[in-house]
């Protein structure tokens, strides 16, 4: 595994294949690839350069991304923008910010299929909330990736009750510790 700060552009193109070859992949296969890949690529350089910003990759032999994570410290005042909105929406405004503002945030987790089901996932997510500020770490995953959603429930990550009536296409997971 490898850690990265702003140096995780220098494998910018590597990440992006990965990515998408992973996430327009079931259930993601509505997804065009090319405008997942630009989408995708835009945003990592965005998110790269965030206070806070670490990712690792899990290389292979021959050098292809086979894994990944990335995140940051989620910022106060908690954003709007993307999905926070369904967040805030989820748990309210006093539970997101008492629950996530301040924790790690895990923006993105994937695997190539060619590596699921040998603990990468596991290793890479340990590694990078490992060092989170007071072990608190936080990730949404989309409700109907059921694979992921098991995943995450299996390695012991808890969700917080919605508000009744407030669910939404997003489920919000908090760290085991």
């Amino acid at each position: 595994m490898r850690y990265f700060g702003l140096d995780i552009l220098a494998f910018a193109d590597e990440l992006t294949e990965a990515y998408v070859e992973i996430f327009t992949a079931p259930p993601w296969e509505h997804r065009d690839a090319e405008t997942t890949r630009a989408a995708f690529r835009e945003r990592l350089e965005t998110d790269a350069q965030r206070p806070g910003f670490r990712a690792l990759l899990a290389m292979s032999e021959n050098g292809e991304v086979e894994g990944f994570v990335t995140g940051w410290a989620t910022p106060t005042p908690f954003r709007t923008d993307r999905a926070y909105g369904k967040v805030t929406r989820r748990l309210g405004t006093d539970r997101a910010n008492e629950l996530l503002v301040g924790a790690f945030e895990i923006d993105e987790l994937g695997v190539r299929s060619q590596a699921r089901g040998t603990g990468l996932g596991r290793r890479l997510l340990s590694a990078l909330t490992d060092a989170a500020p007071s072990g608190r770490a936080w990730l949404l995953a989309w409700n109907q990736a059921h694979d992921t959603l098991e995943f995450y429930r299996r390695i012991g990550w808890q969700e917080p009750e919605p508000i009744p009536g407030n669910e939404t296409d997003i489920v919000v997971f908090l760290s085991p510790s």
